[in-house]
């Protein structure tokens, strides 16, 4: 998946070590897309060399692309925002106050000669319809 916007908060590096002894790190991001109605996403680089390869700034326009994961711990869920490769770049937004394009309409059903139980009643007995 991928979601385009620009960094508005850049959080410290959260370090650590697993518990089979190896070090880690993480560096989370705030991301607010720019559109009509902008969204904020908190989004993961996790690993030093990550971190390196993909740095960002504060007002930093980038692309990230990401994977969800969530994971239960004491009866609550939690979800993830794992971001894989960050693009630097111009994102396009949509002019102000314009609307998205409408979804394109499904092409409509072939319809069936299906008749109502009263039409077919009424023509069984050779008489119209009682109203």
């Amino acid at each position: 998946m991928e979601i385009s916007g620009k960094i508005i908060q850049v959080l410290p590096i959260q370090e650590g070590v697993s518990k089979s002894g190896n070090p880690w790190k993480k560096q989370v991001y705030i991301l607010e897309t720019q559109e009509q109605y902008p969204r904020k996403v908190a989004f993961d680089i996790f690993g030093e060399d990550k971190i390196k390869n993909y740095p960002c700034n504060i007002d930093d326009v980038v692309t990230v692309s990401f994977d969800l994961e969530s994971r239960e711990f004491n009866g609550r869920w939690y979800t993830d925002v794992h971001a894989w490769k960050v693009q630097q770049g111009i994102v396009e937004a949509a002019p102000a106050g314009a609307a998205p394009a409408p979804a394109a309409a499904p092409a409509a059903a072939p319809q069936a000669n299906v008749q109502s139980f009263d039409t077919v009643a009424a023509q069984e007995e050779g008489t119209d319809l009682p109203f």
